[in-house]
């Protein structure tokens, strides 16, 4: 039986959670909104596993479950902790602490390593501040915690991800964080705006602020398992994807199944992508939060 995440998720009814448990719970709605989105190129959603043997729609929406105490966690440190320099280093043991929290509920498959990265920044950029949660100024904080040093982390992790900023000459997850998630503010946000206004179904519109990424960022997924060309040919194909209306059109969806043979075959997934979207949907949930918080 498929388990009902929106009922997990969904706080008692005597409870009124606090901003870091609403916080993290909008993370890890926008996680779950993320896997299940369909039909995603090469990536895991409702349908189907994309190009990967080891993951599936249950394992990551367990994954997301499994993250919230550390979403909270991180949130509750954004609140508690002002010194910046001990605030990067209080965030990545909790980061650290999530990743094992992870593999264990995974049995040891990275299902959300760079998600935890990412929307864990995120979410400690949002309650450091939450008179301003603007995707601007969100961004822009976590930008400035993550160009902190963290003299626990170690220097080099051996992920593929970290490889492929070594080879590939790109500056991968890290680089995203410290500029501030140019990906997400100036890119899939745009989209999904556009997308909406434009009178594309929500699930149209946020494929078409996916396919935007995956145009747009050199993304060390793709690169660790295809190298450049690999990557070259899947920003093309999703450019050519929006040129033909996006997800909402018939040529664009026809062009979008081409795109998810041909990274399945490819046995490619645009992983980091994915993250950036998540960030996306997040950022875009906290609208709500800001309306909570004005109402209080």
């Amino acid at each position: 039986m498929r388990t009902d995440f929106a009922t997990v998720l969904r706080p008692a009814p005597h409870a009124e959670p606090d901003l870091a448990e609403r916080l993290a719970g909008h993370v890890v709605a926008s996680l779950i909104d993320e896997v299940t989105l369909a039909p995603k190129p090469g990536l895991v959603d409702i349908r189907s596993r994309g190009a990967h043997d080891d993951l599936d729609w249950a394992l990551m929406c367990t994954s997301a479950l499994a993250l919230q105490p550390t979403f909270s966690e991180l949130a509750r440190a954004g609140i508690e902790t002002r010194p910046m320099l001990a605030l990067r280093e209080r965030i990545g043991a909790i980061g650290r602490d999530g990743e094992a929290r992870m593999l264990r509920a995974t049995g040891g498959v990275n299902t959300h390593r760079g998600a935890i990265w990412a929307l864990g920044l995120l979410v400690t950029a949002a309650a450091r501040d939450p008179s301003d949660l603007t995707p601007h100024g969100v961004a822009s904080r976590a930008g400035s915690i993550a160009q902190l040093p963290d003299r626990h982390a170690p220097v080099n992790t051996g992920h593929k991800g970290e490889q492929a900023c070594l080879s590939y000459g790109v500056s991968g997850a890290r680089g995203e964080a410290q500029a501030g998630f140019p990906h997400v503010v100036g890119v899939a946000l745009p989209e999904l705006s556009r997308s909406r206004e434009r009178g594309d179904s929500e699930t149209a519109a946020r494929l078409n602020a996916l396919l935007a990424i995956v145009a747009r960022l050199d993304d060390t997924c793709v690169l660790a398992r295809g190298g450049r060309s690999a990557l070259d040919e899947t920003q093309r194909a999703a450019e050519r994807v929006l040129e033909q209306g996006g997800a909402a059109s018939l040529a664009g969806r026809r062009h979008l199944k081409a795109l998810d043979r041909r990274l399945v075959e490819l046995h490619v997934s645009p992983g980091g992508a994915a993250d950036l979207l998540a960030a996306a949907l997040f950022l875009d949930r906290l609208r709500d939060e800001a309306r909570h918080l004005t109402q209080a």
